[in-house]
């Protein structure tokens, strides 16, 4: 098996997400489910014609595809855990720049925006994902089901939350209400959503 995908390393100690996200629960998070996703890629890729592309271009070339569903179920979990892990900061902190006035623009301030993702959260139905996406010249909260990804959808990807429920039943069982706002209010890392506002859709384009 091709090992051209590996698993991207975390950008922080295991420990430095508690209390909001265990040190267990990013061992199995991390270890586990995504190394799965990887290695499933790896098992997929080699004999097609996606053996050359980037994973992005991938995600992009297999969405919506009946055939290529497992592929593009492996790859976009591998894309959307690794976008997650780096949009969690131990600092936390507060958005400023051009992110703090494109978040007042389009929600009226972060308050609002903080609810909004939580009820995104809280919303989606099943296995998920909570996204704050730019769309146009304005910022957006989306969720999507099981592997989705907003990118596939001309959306750029600036901050995301998993809501699958390995992301968080070891710490909260059931309360996916109070891990939302723990990772909203705690975690999320406002300097990488103001990268990714500033890089734009350049990075997730299909090459």
């Amino acid at each position: 098996m091709t090992t051209r995908f590996t698993l991207p390393s975390l950008p922080y100690d295991m420990n430095a997400l508690a209390p909001v996200i265990s040190a267990q629960t990013l061992g199995f998070h991390h270890g586990k489910h995504h190394q799965t996703y990887v290695d499933m890629v790896n098992k997929l890729v080699p004999g097609t014609e996606f053996e050359s592309d980037s994973l992005e271009a991938i995600v992009m070339k297999t969405a919506g595809k009946p055939e290529r569903v497992p592929l593009f179920n492996n790859a976009a979990q591998t894309w959307n855990h690794t976008f997650y892990w780096q949009s969690l900061d131990p600092r936390g902190g507060t958005p400023g720049g051009r992110i703090a006035a494109k978040i007042d623009e389009s929600f009226g301030g972060l308050d609002a925006l903080k609810k909004e993702l939580a009820d995104a959260c809280t919303g989606q139905f099943g296995s998920g994902w909570a996204w704050l996406v730019a769309e146009g010249d304005r910022l957006k909260v989306v969720k999507t089901p099981n592997a989705e990804t907003p990118f596939t959808k001309g959306q750029c990807p600036l901050l995301v939350i998993d809501v699958w429920e390995h992301a968080y039943y070891l710490d909260y069982q059931n309360r996916r209400v109070d891990y939302a706002k723990a990772v909203i209010d705690k975690l999320l890392n406002w300097n990488f959503a103001e990268s990714n506002l500033q890089r734009g859709m350049q990075p997730y384009a299909a090459k």
